[in-house]
């Protein structure tokens, strides 16, 4: 018998986990473009809407209050029915919503609707957390996912580009339309994403679990590990009162002020 794990590490690194890496990456830029529209986009909202200091700091507060909340909801609703419809659930979120924040007739729907694509957005890390640890499961290939960030900063850099164009010449709505573009082409090749193996096995679905390890032997060239795909032990699954426990509580209070 072998497990997840075993038969990631005897498949090899290869081109599968590169076009996973590269979808889940794209993820990265979508994210930021949608988080740092808020920078560029406050000054021409605060005119055109007459805010207050406060009011415009209060749309950036809500999406991350959107991004806080959802990704709660959207992590208890991945453990239930996986990570792949929880992952296109939030592509096809966060890209009406911010299709719809263009045409926000007010400030108050505009906080509405970015705290709805915040909601979104948070989503976007479900799936790449998983995958992160399928390459990772590639012992020498771990120093790969460092490149990841290079998606955020690409994203960043090429939200602030697009501003300093379209704002000036046709508008804040028309920069907020052409920002949710790469959420959309993530949705059109979402289908070569596929569920995570590891989750299949953990809900006693070995039959996809193994269907997804054949695909990705398939795209590396590789061979498949000898024997019959096994489940894990069962054990019970952790609950957020864990992290308050005496033997996790100093952990959990460092990571929380770090984030």
């Amino acid at each position: 018998t072998f497990t997840v794990e075993e038969a990631v590490e005897t498949i090899g690194f290869g081109r599968f986990h590169i076009m996973l890496f590269l979808i889940m990456g794209s993820t990265g830029v979508a994210e930021a473009m949608e988080i740092m529209l808020i920078a560029v986009v406050s000054p021409l909202i605060r005119c055109e809407w007459q805010l207050q200091d406060w009011q415009v700091a209060l749309v950036t507060t809500m999406v991350f209050f959107g991004y806080m909340v959802f990704s709660i909801v959207l992590g208890l609703l991945a453990d239930r029915y996986g990570r792949w419809k929880i992952l296109l659930l939030s592509f096809l979120w966060a890209a009406y919503f911010s299709l719809l924040t263009s045409f926000a007739p007010s400030y108050i729907w505009f906080v509405f609707l970015r705290a709805m694509v915040g909601g979104g957005v948070s989503g976007h890390a479900q799936g790449r957390e998983e995958n992160k640890q399928i390459i990772a499961m590639c012992s020498c290939f771990n120093s790969f996912l460092s490149l990841g960030k290079v998606f955020w900063l690409a994203g960043s850099l090429l939200i602030i580009g697009l501003a300093s164009v379209v704002n000036p010449t046709i508008g804040w709505r028309w920069l907020i339309r052409i920002a949710s573009i790469p959420g959309i082409l993530l949705i059109l090749v979402f289908k070569f994403v596929p569920e995570s193996a590891r989750y299949n096995v953990s809900t006693g679905n070995t039959g996809a679990a193994l269907a997804t390890l054949q695909r990705m032997a398939r795209m590396n060239g590789a061979a498949m590990p000898e024997g019959v795909l096994r489940e894990p032990a069962k054990e019970r699954r952790g609950r957020f009162k864990d992290l308050m426990h005496p033997k996790y509580l100093r952990t959990t209070l460092q990571i929380w002020i770090i984030w």
